[in-house]
């Protein structure tokens, strides 16, 4: 797999443009862009109030057990911020949600937010299915964002704008949100781009993170991000859950044992290196077992 460092300092060249998005100032690293990032996560919205109706997103009716395929608007600012270094505007969010049996979100759910490597096309939504099953198991909401159009550049930039803005659209729908448990999760360079993600978002105080899955991992992005946008120091205590492939030739073994210690001597206090019979990939009861031990780690 390609480095993602390498694809971030390409693709966000235009180091001048200043756009709002929904955070607080964070500086991009090295050559990526100096933004002041203005509105929180945690403003406020229009009350909220549950009934026995079934949920709707958007006007779209939320399913127990359900799918939700959907697009949303996208503001200016996120069409301009999406659009730096030379990507095309997006003129609107693409949302993939998987919820589970019983949803109501007059209670509280955990989400997991799903993020794919850059390689090969990839988006996040054709990562998403991938961890259904283990987060219908364990009574997760699924998350996965795009754009309706196709990227230049896959840029970190193009990822967080949706991202964002989509959280935003469920915030401003469920208030109540806003306290819900969020995990982050990749394979390989998704992997990465989830520490990186993860940290940023930090940064803001309005998410609260509850843990970070990192599958066929080869370097320590997360402690780069720690490093680079300095989320408060509880970030240290966000559970980290390394799935390694025993025959994984991309991740070694010896490279995803680098990772953990590194993310020890960084401060991180939990986190597990857990292996699986098998390759560069996912395992279906790996990512469960993790979200178990999320909820055991995070006491919801």
């Amino acid at each position: 797999m390609e480095d993602l460092i390498n694809k971030e300092e390409v693709s966000t060249s235009n180091d001048s443009m200043t756009v709002p998005t929904l955070f607080p100032p964070v500086r991009l690293r090295r050559k990526l862009l100096r933004r002041t990032l203005s509105a929180s996560l945690l403003g406020l919205f229009p009350f909220f109030s549950a009934t026995t109706e079934a949920a709707t997103l958007l006007g779209h009716q939320v399913q127990s057990g359900g799918t939700l395929d959907m697009q949303f608007p996208l503001s200016d600012y996120f069409q301009r911020y999406a659009a730096e270094g030379g990507n095309p505007r997006p003129t609107a969010g693409h949302a993939l949600l998987f919820f589970p049996k019983g949803f109501d979100p007059s209670r509280p759910w955990p989400i997991l937010i799903v993020t794919s490597t850059t390689d090969f096309a990839c988006t996040s939504i054709m990562d998403a299915p991938w961890y259904r099953d283990a987060a219908m198991k364990e009574g997760w909401v699924v998350l996965a964002t795009d754009t309706n159009i196709r990227p230049n550049a896959d840029s970190l930039q193009w990822r967080l704008a949706p991202l964002t803005a989509g959280l935003q659209m469920i915030r401003n729908e469920w208030p109540q949100s806003a306290q819900w448990p969020i995990a982050f999760a990749g394979l390989s360079g998704g992997a990465k781009r989830s520490g990186i993600l993860a940290a940023m978002l930090a940064k803001n105080h309005g998410l609260r993170i509850c843990g970070l899955f990192l599958a066929g991992i080869s370097s320590d992005r997360v402690t780069a991000g720690y490093k680079d946008y300095q989320p408060p120091t509880d970030f240290l205590n966000v559970p980290i859950w390394i799935s390694s492939g025993t025959a994984d030739q991309v991740a070694t073994l010896g490279a995803q044992e680098n990772v953990y210690y590194s993310l020890k001597r960084t401060g991180f206090k939990e986190v597990r290196l857990e292996r699986f019979f098998g390759g560069h990939g996912l395992r279906s009861a790996e990512i469960q077992r993790a979200l178990h031990w999320f909820r055991e780690v995070g006491r919801f």
